[in-house]
């Protein structure tokens, strides 16, 4: 039970009082419940992104709307932005107006996890006729119409389907009429159907294990148990604040923006019991899909925050409370409707390096250089009738850490694994003759970074194909802290033969647009490498 209560409260130095006995049992429980409903949804999604790398989240919500725990399987910014989302489905369609069998829907990215190509479904949760939870999740559904996944919409009307807040399911029974308009508009009808069920499926599986444990433990609902969640996670990170020394923190960072560089600039303000970050100061908005909704902004600032203050703390509503994100309406990460958004995690996931700069200079011992950080992301399709399409996840390398090297081709700060070769090449006619460690791409330093990777692709009847980009770091690398040096930028290139001298012919390519990979041409990504960290 020790390391349980800890988990429940602790801030690392000293275990809080421990929890009565039924409560801890029924957190642990609660815990399991919304793994499980995670784990429901990779088993039955049928977009590889989803099954295979874990682009997803879940959650469980008490009926103010208040998220009480998630899943470990999952993003941090499907995690953190569903936390804000469901007060927002109740906005729309009160808790009284909620029967069972019903299940909500959008992927309005304001409303939901950032960008269309996520839906996030809702779901209550009813014990003896009363209203008593709601379960939420949030997966990648790979193609919503429109250009399809990619940064070069010029409005989000170009990015595909805007579903606002409705009902997919009502009483049991499917919206026939919403699901025959998204089936006509999307290019893979029978993965958007599957994938939709898949969330309403582990919503379901959740709410029969939450009225089994509420049965078990005889409880009519989940109020008394969501409030001693929610105070103790909120105190337990009031503590861990007030180690921080209060102060005024700034960090700035170029990112390589679309064809522009973008300036972000961010001010951490930590005052006794809460941190508020602002990001005045930021270039304004794109014309292009690298924009980012103030939610996914927040959601993952603060998962920068909790990777060094309170990251033993459950992170739920009491917990991110402490928390506040603000930027000025109309700049880059706080970009308005109607705004592209589809690649917002290009700049999107940059956000942790730039709040654990400015944290760096409170807590100089606690916090990371900067890694590769966006995930490399590739949309691969065919061209005419060679008609394949695959989002398969590439990573790059972490910055040093405290004490330790950075880790080679791992997902900081999202989370995502990278999907098997096996799988992209099962699922397309592409070939990856190659996937390494991209030798020596780390920074330097006492603590070096983490490599990134080697990856060569071709069709494999030599075929030409389309590959949509998305990347980062390939003209402004991850930089070293405290003396550490940057990590390499990344490279995309295509090779279409050999010179007259016998050297391979390379074409560079820019890190976001669609190209075209001519027939017999062969695509080589090779991925950042993080910063490193203190001097060699």
């Amino acid at each position: 039970m020790t390391s349980s209560t800890e988990t429940m409260g602790g801030d690392g130095r000293e275990p809080r009082q421990a929890l009565p006995l039924q409560t801890q049992l029924m957190w642990d429980r609660l815990l399991s419940i919304v793994e499980e409903q995670a784990q429901v949804l990779m088993r039955t999604a049928f977009s590889p992104v989803v099954r295979e790398a874990g682009d997803l989240s879940a959650g469980v919500f008490d009926v103010r709307g208040r998220m009480l725990a998630q899943a470990v399987t999952g993003t941090p910014g499907h995690v953190n932005a569903m936390a804000e989302s469901v007060a927002k489905f109740l906005a729309v369609v009160p808790a009284d107006d909620l029967e069972a069998g019903d299940a909500l829907l959008t992927n309005d990215p304001w409303d939901g996890t950032g960008h269309l190509n996520d839906f996030t479904v809702v779901s209550p949760v009813f014990h003896n006729g009363e209203l008593v939870a709601l379960f939420a999740s949030t997966s990648h559904i790979a193609d919503v119409g429109g250009r399809g996944f990619g940064p070069d919409a010029n409005d989000l009307f170009e990015e595909g389907m805007r579903i606002p807040i409705g009902y997919l399911f009502r009483a049991g029974a499917i919206n026939a009429e919403l699901m025959r308009l998204l089936l006509a508009n999307v290019r893979d009808p029978t993965a958007a159907q599957g994938d939709l069920y898949s969330l309403a499926a582990c919503n379901d599986a959740g709410a029969r294990a939450l009225v089994s444990m509420l049965g078990e433990f005889g409880q009519r609902n989940l109020e008394d148990l969501g409030d001693v969640i929610i105070e103790r996670s909120r105190a337990a990170m009031v503590d861990c604040i007030r180690q921080v020394p209060n102060g005024v923190y700034s960090m700035t960072m170029l990112t390589d923006g679309y064809d522009e560089a973008v300036r972000l600039e961010c001010t951490l303000t930590v005052a006794d019991t809460r941190m508020t970050l602002d990001y005045a100061g930021s270039s304004a908005a794109s014309d292009r899909g690298v924009n980012v909704p103030l939610p996914y902004t927040r959601a993952y600032s603060s998962f920068g925050i909790r990777c060094v203050v309170g990251g033993d703390i459950p992170n739920n509503a009491g917990s991110l409370s402490c928390i506040e994100v603000t930027a000025p309406e109309g700049c880059i990460v706080n970009a308005l409707p109607p705004a592209p958004v589809s690649a917002r995690h290009a700049i999107g996931q940059l956000l942790p390096d730039v709040v654990l700069g400015a944290l760096g200079q409170a807590l100089p011992d606690a916090v990371p250089a900067e890694g590769a950080s966006t995930i490399w992301n590739p949309v691969l399709r065919g061209l005419g009738q060679d008609d394949f399409v695959i989002n398969p996840i590439f990573n790059g390398g972490t910055g040093g850490r405290p004490g330790q090297h950075g880790l080679a081709a791992t997902a900081f700060p999202s989370g995502v694994r990278t999907t098997p070769t096996e799988i992209n090449e099962a699922t397309s006619p592409l070939v990856i003759w190659k996937k390494a460690y991209r030798q020596d791409s780390g920074g330097d330093g006492e603590f070096r970074g983490g490599d990134g990777q080697d990856i060569e692709i071709t069709h494999r009847e030599g075929r030409a194909f389309v590959i949509s980009t998305m990347f980062d770091r390939m003209r402004f690398a991850a930089r070293g802290r405290f003396g550490g040096g940057d990590g390499a930028a990344g490279v995309l290139q295509v090779i279409t033969g050999q010179s007259d001298t016998g050297l391979e012919e390379a074409t560079d390519l820019p890190g976001k647009g669609r190209h075209v990979v001519p027939e017999g041409g062969r695509l080589v990504l090779r991925t950042p490498g993080g910063g490193g960290l203190g001097s060699p």
